[in-house]
């Protein structure tokens, strides 16, 4: 369990127009094509963003807790990106994308992603969140419905008893020390500020701590067709995930053996197979692509 709720510790723990990186494209042996990143100014934040692939409608993959692209969405972001544009990015306090001084929640992460999606012309898009993103994901879909295609929710909760027991106790008593170590590296290498480190795992921890129920009212009101995923053993409740799917208008549901992002391949679970993260991406392109 403690490795479980480590996961989620560190954690868990105006519009302007998008402005480039320096330098051409980037080749990404990974990849499926060529790679772009660059930053855009929306609300007050500059942030990080990549695209990757070319055709196809776009998806957002919104990251977790303590996290970054990277992190989250190295190993499976090829695969999802093979077929259409996936739009990454980086929330505020995360990786390339600094802290501000302003307030840090769900829902101005959720009014940031749909900034960066005007700044980038994308008037509607397909969003995939996980963990933390995936709550994110949720309040783009109540406070921003018409630019929301299709949703996956991936291991993430919209209530606080939808955690494992202990996890809201571990949360309380937890520090900096708890943050787990491939995260703290991953932020370091793209930016060696360790008072940014410690602003992204005390902005993550105190978020959590301040989370508060998203009204059944709210969830029943998204009309996006949804695909609520969860590991079997995930640090999110199954029974959780359950709910969701039933609460949501137009939802499936799929339990996947794993713990918490094993099924995507994410960093915390490096001897998970290629196989599995290949067939999770098969799964949300069949679901994007009305194939469920």
């Amino acid at each position: 369990m403690r490795n479980l709720l480590m996961l989620l510790s560190g954690i868990a723990l105006g519009t302007g127009a998008p402005v480039l990186a320096k330098g051409q494209p980037r080749a990404n042996p990974r990849a499926a094509g060529p790679v772009k990143s660059g930053f855009a100014r929306v609300n007050g934040l500059r942030m990080y963003y990549e695209i990757h692939g070319a055709g196809g409608r776009p998806l957002v993959l919104i990251h977790g807790g303590g996290s970054t692209i990277g992190t989250n969405f190295g190993r499976v972001l090829p695969q999802l990106s093979r077929s259409r544009r996936v739009i990454a990015v980086e929330v505020q306090a995360h990786g390339h994308t600094l802290d501000i001084d302003r307030p840090f929640t769900f829902e101005q992460d959720a009014d940031d992603v749909a900034a960066l999606l005007d700044s980038l012309h994308v008037p509607k898009a397909d969003i995939l969140g996980f963990s933390n993103g995936g709550t994110t994901a949720l309040q783009i879909a109540i406070r921003h419905p018409a630019k929301v295609n299709r949703l996956v929710i991936a291991s993430s909760n919209y209530r606080r008893d939808g955690m494992q027991a202990g996890f809201w106790d571990f949360m309380e008593k937890g520090t900096y020390a708890d943050m787990p170590k491939p995260y703290e590296v991953a932020y370091l290498k793209i930016n060696p500020s360790q008072a940014g480190v410690h602003a992204m795992h005390d902005r993550d921890a105190k978020r959590m701590l301040a989370f508060k129920d998203i009204p059944d009212e709210s969830i029943r009101a998204i009309q996006a067709p949804a695909l609520v995923v969860v590991g079997d053993k995930d640090v999110v409740r199954p029974e959780h995930a359950l709910a969701l799917s039933r609460t949501l208008p137009h939802a499936r549901l799929c339990i996947l053996p794993g713990t918490h992002g094993s099924y995507l391949g994410e960093i915390m679970t490096p001897n998970v197979s290629d196989r599995t993260v290949a067939i999770f991406a098969d799964l949300v392109t069949d679901f994007l692509d009305g194939r469920e």
